[in-house]
């Protein structure tokens, strides 16, 4: 899981931005979300414009260059600090799998140009390049000793580059490479929104009902839409020689495209890709962008249940304060992002917070401003 991650110079972060996950409380509630010490659900709050958004392209712009994944290039056009005078963007991830401990670190001058790389488990360097002062690659995987470690394609990661071109010693090391480039390859973001954008897990694009209805789970659609305070009955129409979800009004049907809310536009996206949250193995790490711009507060609570069964550790930016309780999530997994910089609601005040307190009515009194 994904325990540290830090980013400078990208976007609108100019100085180093330190996201810190194990930096936890011993709240005896809510304990399923902190796994082996660490967050593994958490709200981020913050103003418009402080770049929760923005933290979610920065964690996923590892899926640029060491995986074939979907990424949206229009997302990372502008992609240095307009202020920062460095060529190169910073990021350094940590992470936890098992005992081991992997911490990579890469500089990027665009986000399909890597210039420095550095992987190590345990703080052991593993792999090492730095193309600013010569192309030559240090690695030390077992397996790699063959390898030719003269690197000239820009574009070229040096760990994809390893990943594509060994055959690796069966060992602990390798074993925990090859963790980290699965836990990679199955992240996941997307916006709740109408449109469909979202970056990693899959290559291509079905359409929500297109995938749906392959996956046989119309009538599953139904009840979560059914739960979720939407009382509807679907079926599947066709329309212009295309199969569609459809709304049966007692055997009228209307395309549910058509006259659907924006909130249940977003819920059948929400839908469409719990699918695959369903089944953990395909999914490591979620991050939603304004995950319930278009919900009731109560479905916004149940939105993060739903999530939470999953046992999948994920992120969501949102505003709505009233899902701000110590019945969703806790006070260390609240995280609230002040200029240029994102600590949990426990860091922000030097109170001890309790079960009982009413954390929204304390946030909306001051208690959790910027120091």
């Amino acid at each position: 899981m994904l325990t540290k991650f830090s980013v400078s110079n990208f976007k609108g972060f100019n100085s180093e931005l330190v996201f810190d996950l194990k930096d936890t409380n011993a709240y005896a509630f809510n304990t399923d979300s902190i796994k082996n010490g660490v967050v593994n659900n958490a709200l981020v709050y913050g103003p418009n414009g402080v770049g929760k958004s923005n933290l979610g392209f920065a964690i996923f712009d590892i899926i640029a260059h060491l995986t074939d994944k979907r990424i949206d290039e229009s997302q990372y056009l502008y992609y240095l600090n307009a202020l920062n005078e460095s060529d190169s963007a910073d990021f350094q991830y940590e992470f936890q799998f098992d005992s081991n401990t992997v911490i990579y670190k890469y500089k990027k001058t665009q986000y399909d140009i890597v210039i420095f790389e550095s992987f190590s488990i345990n703080e052991k360097e593993l792999a090492f390049i730095d193309k600013k002062k010569n192309n030559e690659a240090k690695v030390g995987f077992k397996g790699t000793e063959s390898l030719k470690t003269n690197m000239t394609d820009q574009n070229l990661s040096l760990l994809k580059y390893i990943k594509n071109n060994s055959v690796l010693v069966e060992n602990e090391e390798n074993n925990c490479f090859e963790k980290f480039f699965v836990f990679v390859d199955r992240m996941l973001f997307f916006r709740s929104l109408k449109e469909n954008m979202y970056l990693g897990l899959q290559i291509g694009k079905k359409t929500l009902d297109e995938d749906i209805i392959e996956k046989g789970n119309v009538a599953d659609l139904q009840a979560f839409l059914n739960s979720a305070g939407v009382d509807c009955k679907l079926t599947v129409i066709k329309e212009s020689d295309k199969d569609v979800i459809a709304f049966d009004f007692n055997g009228k049907t209307i395309a549910y495209y058509r006259i659907a809310s924006s909130g249940t536009h977003s819920l059948v996206l929400f839908y469409y890709w719990l699918q695959r949250l369903r089944v953990e193995s395909k999914v490591s790490f979620v991050f939603i962008d304004e995950f319930d711009a278009f919900y009731h507060h109560d479905l916004s609570a149940l939105i993060v249940k739903k999530l939470k069964e999953t046992g999948i550790q994920f992120f969501l930016t949102t505003h709505n304060t009233s899902i701000m309780s110590n019945d969703v999530l806790r006070p260390d997994c609240y995280f609230l992002m002040y200029n240029n910089s994102i600590k949990s609601l426990a860091r922000y005040t030097s109170k001890e917070l309790r079960e009982a307190h009413n954390i929204e009515k304390m946030y909306k009194a001051g208690t959790f401003n910027d120091e």
